[in-house]
């Protein structure tokens, strides 16, 4: 990254995220390792979640892991009700209060940054901000950067300069919430820019000990590793089926422990894979993937033109990325474990099916939403 030494014509991007979940980290990432590419601009991220107390963390992400990890139902019937609530109303003054109270820091990480812009991939962060906005205390422009195919109003805030959509819909809904026009750009989700079809099959599998000719599926259950990954690979290994299947425990050593053991009993068909920054490397291996479905995923596998079967999506946003996924034809969805076993006999025997799915994913990918987000901001910057 370049030091804050270079010449004062570098502008400063400052990209903020919250790490309840890791999606909102990529996609910060992301915009980071584009905006450092470019000659005249320096770029930092910051999870917000650094700058809290150990108590505010607990509440903002513990809680929220284990809410939709455990009670996946009351996740969603929240995420409704807050849809639903007036932003104005006794319950959303608390939230507010608490949030500022335990991000402090944050202001005083923004004051000595001094950023020419700043991204937000959390909402958190943009209301944060858009308040200091309307008290007079903050001045250089803020951009949203909406991380999932649909838009929970908790997105929309005041005095915001720009706003980033994965696609039309989402367009169409900020507009509906009485986002300006000229305000919004569709780029899609910023993804790495690793993430792209170009990248060698063959090399990869043979890296990872893998055969690039053998039908791979990809298992994954987001940064956390949720979603009964163990039992769900030990299912499908006893399909009668011939192919090699690749699970990603993520952040949880647990899981990692359980399928390494796992993988004793089907040598050569099953690699278990911990966290790793070369998740593109694997998807590259795979002909399907089986995932739930966050935002930063599933554009990372539309940018790699991965057909998918939803497993297990957290009601509220997860359901509405699935909705869309369905609707392009890139993913079918599996309810149970006996649909998940159906929908994947079905596209292994229709081989046709599962390259249309794999066109489709392609056509609507959008593998440079990073460079689409900062090349406008860089305009404006210098404009």
């Amino acid at each position: 990254m370049k030091t804050q030494s270079l010449s004062p014509k570098v502008k400063r991007i400052l990209v903020l995220s919250v790490s309840a979940g890791a999606g909102h980290v990529r996609a910060a990432e992301a915009l980071c390792q584009n905006a450092n590419a470019l000659h005249d601009v320096e770029a930092k991220h910051i999870d917000v979640m650094r700058l809290v107390s150990r108590s505010f963390r607990m509440i903002y992400v513990d809680w929220y892991l284990a809410l939709v990890s455990r009670f996946p139902l009351v996740w969603g019937a929240l995420y409704a009700f807050m849809q639903r609530t007036d932003s104005q109303s006794p319950l959303q003054k608390i939230r507010r209060f608490v949030e500022r109270r335990g991000t402090r820091a944050l202001r005083a990480e923004i004051d000595r940054y001094q950023p020419d812009a700043i991204v937000c991939t959390h909402f958190m962060p943009a209301e944060l901000i858009s308040n200091l906005i309307a008290q007079g205390e903050h001045h250089c422009p803020v951009y949203v950067q909406v991380t999932d195919f649909d838009l929970h109003p908790m997105w929309v805030h005041a005095g915001m300069a720009g706003y980033f959509a994965a696609n039309d819909e989402v367009a169409f809904r900020m507009r509906a919430q009485q986002i300006a026009a000229q305000t919004i750009l569709v780029t899609g989700i910023p993804v790495m820019q690793a993430f792209s079809p170009a990248i060698s099959r063959t090399d990869c599998a043979q890296s990872l000990g893998l055969d690039p000719h053998r039908t791979t599926l990809l298992l994954m259950g987001g940064g956390a590793g949720l979603g009964n990954l163990q039992q769900i690979a030990a299912r499908l290994l006893k399909m009668n089926r011939d192919f090699q299947l690749i699970v990603m425990a993520g952040k949880n050593p647990h899981l990692l422990a359980d399928l390494q053991n796992l993988a004793l009993a089907y040598p050569g068909r099953l690699l278990a894979q911990g966290f790793t920054q070369q998740v593109a490397r694997i998807m590259a291996c795979a002909d399907l993937v089986i995932t739930k479905p966050g935002g930063l995923t599933t554009s990372e596998c539309l940018a790699m033109g991965l057909p998918m079967i939803i497993n297990s999506p957290i009601p509220g946003q997860e359901e509405r990325n699935a909705d869309y996924l369905l609707e392009q034809g890139v993913a079918l969805k599996a309810s149970d474990a006996d649909t998940l076993d159906y929908r994947i006999h079905y596209l292994l025997d229709h081989p046709e099916k599962l390259a249309l799915m794999k066109a489709r994913a392609l056509a609507i990918g959008r593998p440079s939403a990073a460079t689409a987000v900062i090349t406008h901001i860089h305009q404006h910057l210098y404009s």
